[in-house]
């Protein structure tokens, strides 16, 4: 079967014809160039009116999109300020440490605290000292504020230290101003208050006076201080005053501290021994 094709007298009445309807559209454009005017004006409003809500859209889209990266944004901000905030308190709490320990005359060992338990009546911290570090029991424990507490068991690395927020606890004290002494404990009635007992109604106790250890008791060195005086109450019946007074360090925020390496002086423990079987 043999294929033919197409030729141009086979397609020349098909050329022909759209050549004549090329030929009258043209015509027609030229003749009712005014009614396309108007044809393509009224497409452009058309589409300006169209426009509008479409731009409407993409601008609402986008505000979106710019608060949603603002709203993560103020996230890391707020993270990088809390971090940036943390550090500075850690500087601050570094810098009083090193001012503390440069100001002291006393043996004093770096520790952190890496244990707390201070809501109950027994409260203690726990200290990454020990038995290798030189950590004893007896040991007072300083913060760059004053005195935390004391060490009560020790192991190789750790220590457990007793709080002055512990029933226990005991340390004797002075007024600063009129040298009067007794002896600091703490009431878990009072919540975060010390109390310093023993102290006379004859002596005058000023608000915010300061209550620093008084080495008396061979337990703790002298002039460590504790805290300043808040209030005092006269006990009916009874020659002395009770005086209450807030610490100086702060338990719940302390990091980390000192341990003083000291020893009380065997002589005078041996005195005392003595002289309480001379009581007896």
């Amino acid at each position: 079967m043999q294929i033919r094709f197409p030729g141009i007298s086979d397609v020349k009445d098909h050329i022909i014809t759209a050549v004549i309807l090329i030929t009258a559209v043209f015509f027609m454009i030229g003749r009712h160039q005014g009614g396309l005017d108007n044809l393509r004006k009224m497409s452009v409003t058309l589409f300006s009116y169209l426009e509008e809500p479409f731009s409407n859209i993409r601008t609402y889209q986008q505000a979106l999109k710019t608060n949603t990266y603002l709203r993560e944004q103020n996230v890391l901000l707020l993270d990088e300020l809390s971090r940036l905030r943390s550090a500075d308190q850690e500087n601050q709490r570094l810098r009083e440490l090193l001012d503390f320990s440069r100001e002291s005359n006393l043996d004093l060992y770096p520790v952190q605290v890496v244990g707390k338990k201070l809501n109950q009546v027994s409260n203690s911290l726990t200290i990454d000292a020990g038995t290798e570090q030189g950590i004893e029991s007896g040991m007072p424990v300083v913060g760059a504020e004053g005195l935390a507490g004391k060490v009560i068991l020790t192991d190789r690395r750790y220590s457990q230290v007793m709080p002055f927020l512990n029933t226990l606890f005991k340390v004797s004290a002075k007024l600063q101003k009129s040298n009067a002494y007794g002896i600091v404990s703490w009431d878990d009635n009072t919540i975060e208050e010390l109390q310093l007992n023993h102290i006379p109604q004859t002596v005058d106790v000023d608000t915010g006076e300061v209550v620093v250890t008084s080495g008396y008791s061979n337990q703790f060195p002298p002039d460590i201080p504790i805290g300043k005086v808040t209030r005092t109450v006269p006990q009916k019946g009874k020659d002395t005053q009770k005086i209450f007074l807030v610490p100086f360090v702060n338990l719940y925020s302390m990091s980390g501290g000192f341990v003083i390496k000291f020893k009380p002086d065997t002589t005078i423990r041996d005195l005392n021994q003595q002289y309480q079987e001379v009581l007896e």
